[in-house]
């Protein structure tokens, strides 16, 4: 269970600060949520505390685990299925998760095809969510704006 004030992750949102833990009746059933600012976009979600381990809220990672996110940055990009809606599935399944180092490996191997032939629509938005989750994070565990976690997101690539 967190508590008022932990920096927690919210998969596919990014990082935010638990603002309130409230009572909420909702379809006549009262159960307790977790009111969660998060970090990008100045957005406020509800979560129900009940169910809050399997939607894959976790505590905001230690700075040294950020060490083997750099590293998946910095490597060789993986191979990706050369159909784009393939491809863009198993890439959504990876941001799903809610791991750095997978979210990492998105943004890698997204930057690294648009050198080469430029994204698709619907893949640049990935791209461009999937950097704002790991920034989000890292702008909390490091104390650093979200400009800065950009450039050294893109310098590690």
């Amino acid at each position: 269970m967190f508590n008022i004030g932990d920096k927690v992750v919210y998969p596919m949102h990014g990082a935010g600060l638990i603002e309130t833990i409230e009572e909420k009746q909702i379809l006549g059933e009262t159960r307790s949520y977790y009111i969660i600012r998060i970090k990008h976009g100045n957005m406020q979600v509800m979560v129900p505390v009940k169910g809050a381990e399997e939607i894959g809220l976790r505590p905001v990672v230690a700075a040294g685990h950020l060490e083997p996110v750099y590293k998946v940055l910095s490597a060789e990009s993986t191979p990706m299925d050369e159909n784009w809606n393939r491809r863009n599935r198993e890439n959504m399944e990876k941001l799903k998760t809610g791991d750095l180092c997978q979210v990492a490996e998105v943004i890698r191997n997204l930057v690294r095809v648009d050198r080469g032939k430029k994204l698709s629509t619907g893949e640049k938005k990935l791209l461009t969510s999937a950097k704002h989750i790991l920034s989000s994070e890292m702008t909390m565990v490091l104390n650093i704006s979200e400009d800065k976690a950009l450039d050294i997101i893109d310098s590690s690539i």
